[in-house]
């Protein structure tokens, strides 16, 4: 599933082109996704102008005039296609190219704008249909089912030792799954999760209320952590992602991030940290796979 990075790829990808345009026309080419579409799907978008596009934790939202926020979620394999009257396009990356089969394009957004000339569309392609949309007005979003109840943004200002000794006091949860916690930070997953952890040297089966002082503050390492997430999720939105599985931006191109994983699928090559002599090894915890270096991260 694409994590925080990509789905930020993809906002940035689509901004320029959805934001201050008009949506003239919606094709809703089936009934559902993972989920049925919202009644009146197509009648509550025509004609509505996009004021602003954001993301909260791995959800798009689309603010529209009408007062109502659309909701995406890509799911597993989801992807919007850009096509301008001269080009097209992908904003995204992912490891296995992203599907361009009308088959699977199940929802077309017809819009125009500053960024979106007459004739520009915007596609909604999923092959396993995992993904969803739907529509709430502004003033319940934060209380919509996919939303409520999500932690801080990793990088938001809030990140901090601070904040993570907060979250992580006398929890005996191993860290990586306090990490994974949509409750605790919305938007981590695991690629991301496996990399600040190697990068702050601790490691992922640690309980996550030993990096906590009996007087509450956050040890050194848990300060450098917040450091590390925050720096190494910055690195992949830069690269445009990670290019695993099935990210694409939304120009076509793949990302690049992956070529910089220190452990995550790395198994049995050499820890990249130059001072030390581990090799990477992969584990299991609640049915995902966890790669760190036994030697460094402690």
């Amino acid at each position: 599933m694409p994590e925080l990075p990509e789905v930020e790829t993809v906002r940035r990808g689509l901004a320029p082109v959805m934001e201050g345009a008009r949506i003239v026309r919606v094709e809703q080419r089936r009934a559902n996704l993972r989920m049925p579409f919202p009644g009146r799907f197509v009648e509550r978008l025509e004609g509505a102008s996009v004021t602003a596009l954001s993301r909260r934790a791995k959800y798009l939202l689309v603010d529209l005039s009408t007062g109502e926020v659309l909701i995406a979620h890509l799911g597993m394999s989801g992807s919007f296609r850009i096509r301008l009257p001269e080009a097209e396009t992908t904003p995204g990356e992912f490891h296995i190219p992203r599907d361009r089969s009308a088959a699977h394009d199940h929802v077309v957004f017809h819009v125009e704008g500053p960024g979106a000339p007459a004739g520009t569309t915007v596609t909604y392609n999923d092959p396993r249909r995992f993904g969803f949309m739907d529509l709430v007005g502004r003033g319940d979003l934060t209380a919509h089912p996919s939303l409520v109840g999500l932690g801080i943004e990793p990088l938001g200002n809030e990140l901090s030792g601070d904040l993570l000794a907060k979250l992580f006091e006398g929890k005996a949860a191993p860290l990586k799954a306090a990490l994974l916690d949509q409750r605790l930070l919305a938007g981590l997953g695991n690629i991301y999760v496996c990399e600040a952890l190697w990068r702050a040297g601790l490691a992922p089966t640690l309980p996550a209320g030993e990096t906590v002082t009996k007087a509450g503050r956050p040890s050194k390492r848990l300060g450098v952590l917040a450091g590390a997430i925050r720096a190494v999720l910055e690195e992949a939105v830069a690269a445009g992602g990670s290019s695993l599985r099935d990210h694409r931006q939304t120009d076509g191109e793949l990302g690049y991030f992956q070529h910089a994983f220190a452990v995550y699928d790395r198994e049995g090559e050499p820890c990249a940290r130059p001072t030390c002599s581990g090799v990477v090894a992969r584990i299991v915890q609640s049915g995902r796979s966890t790669f760190h270096c036994p030697v460094c991260q402690r």
